[in-house]
This record gives structure tokens, sequence and C-alpha cells, in this order.
């Protein structure tokens, strides 16, 4: 989807092929540090873990995103079909108002990380003109730091969970910071819980206001887990509607 923002038209859309993304980043680092050094533990929980284990066949996840920020307030409902037993066949499928999504496969996480990671990364890309691989870095690098992970207490679909919190700032202290300086604070929150269908509770992001206020940001985007539907009959292929790609352009709200 594309949104206003700031006079900007903001585009949610995932890497495509002949892009370098996020998880494939993640998962080249991991393969390394198989032979040089462990991964983090922050990376090992958002991307290396098995977050769909326990989920039964053909039950969708499903998480509402909201976005608030100049010059306006949206929502939309991101949906985590899984179909094998456990995502065994690492076959999930994810789709949001526009349609089905492609994201980049070849990692057991939930794939409702990567796909708002990746939006998010276009978006920086587009506000602020930079190039999306840069991105990529300063976030899978303040990962690889080895933030905290902090125990905290959650909500997810009403209910109270022991959860675990990763916080980090991707931009602080970057030598590129004065290029799009509005940013530099920006803050990425991720909770998880062992105890929740798919493990994701939510992941925020925030764009504090002026002398770093969080208490007043000037954008926040969320995404909260909402609940899981079981026992869905298998859906039979629409061959008149063919998946869009992940680079494939979204129409506008």
């Amino acid at each position: 989807m594309r949104r206003a923002v700031s006079g900007v038209r903001r585009a949610w859309r995932l890497a495509a092929a002949g892009v370098v993304c996020l998880a494939m980043s993640v998962a080249g680092s991991a393969a390394a540090a198989d032979q040089q050094a462990p991964i983090a533990p922050a990376e090992r929980l958002l991307f290396m873990s098995a977050h769909l284990a326990g989920v039964a066949a053909q039950t969708e996840l499903d998480y509402v995103v909201n976005y608030s920020g100049p010059p306006e307030k949206l929502t939309d409902t991101v949906r985590v079909l899984v179909l094998s037993p456990d995502n065994t066949k690492g076959d999930a499928r994810i789709s949001d108002h526009t349609g089905p999504v492609e994201v980049p496969g070849g990692l057991p996480c939930n794939p409702v990380i990567l796909y708002f990671l990746e939006h998010d990364i276009a978006e920086m890309e587009q506000l602020t003109g930079g190039q999306r691989r840069y991105f990529q870095k300063r976030v899978r690098l303040a990962l690889a730091a080895a933030p905290p992970i902090t125990p905290v207490t959650g909500e997810a679909a009403g209910k109270r969970v022991k959860a675990q919190k990763i916080v980090i700032q991707p931009y602080l202290d970057d030598p590129n910071a004065a290029r799009f300086a509005q940013y530099t604070g920006k803050r990425y929150t991720f909770i998880m819980a062992d105890d929740v269908p798919g493990q994701v509770v939510m992941i925020r992001t925030e764009v504090p206001g002026p002398n770093n206020d969080f208490a007043h940001p000037l954008q926040t985007e969320t995404l909260n887990f909402q609940g899981a539907l079981k026992n869905l009959a298998p859906s039979k292929p629409d061959l008149s509607t063919p998946v869009k790609p992940g680079n494939a352009p979204r129409a506008s709200r």
C-alpha cells in the first residue's frame, strides 16, 4: 500500500528478486557466524527460532497494524495462514488488505516479522532517499550487537502473557545520520512470547518528536497479535488472481 507521509507517497512494498533483503542478510550473517562467532541472542530469537512450532495446519494468525503519523492514521490487518503442522514445510502464507504477499523464505521465523521489517525499510528508503541495503545493514548490525532481551509482561488478544522484549535504535551514532537527522532516534521494539501462537506479540517503530521526545512521537507503527482462527477449510487456488510478487505496486488507501 502507499501512504502519504509528510508529502511523500508511502510504499508498503516487500523486497523483490534482485534486491538483497534483510532476511537474506540475516541468513548470510548467521551462516558466517557458524564459522566465526555465535549468533547474537536477539538474532536467534527473531529470525532463527521456529515460531510456528505448535501451530496446527490450517490456522490463521491475525495481526492488526496501526500507523499514526502526519498527515493520517491508518489501520490494516495482516494474516499468516499456516498450511502444514508446525509450518514444517515452510509454506505459511501472508496477506494484507491487498491480497497475498510474498516474503523472503529460508528462515524458520514467523514471516510477519519479515513483512513488517521489509516494508519499514522500504519506507526509510523512500522517505530519506537512502539505499535499502544501508538500512537493512543498520538494523542487522543493531541486532547482532547483542541488545538485551528483557523479561516483561505483555498483552496478546486480551490476555496477559510472560514475554521477552528487544529494543534497538539502529541509527544512533550512525556516521551518516546527518543525512536523515529526523530518524536518528528511531526505535524498534519487539515483544515475543512462547505461549502466543506464532510467538509475535508486538512489533513497534517510533520516530520521536523534537528533542528525542518519545512521549509525543512524530510517527509510530505498531503490529499487534489479534488472535488465531483454527481448523480453517483448505482454500481452493484461484487461478484468476495471481499472487503479487514482493515488488508489485500496491493500491492507495
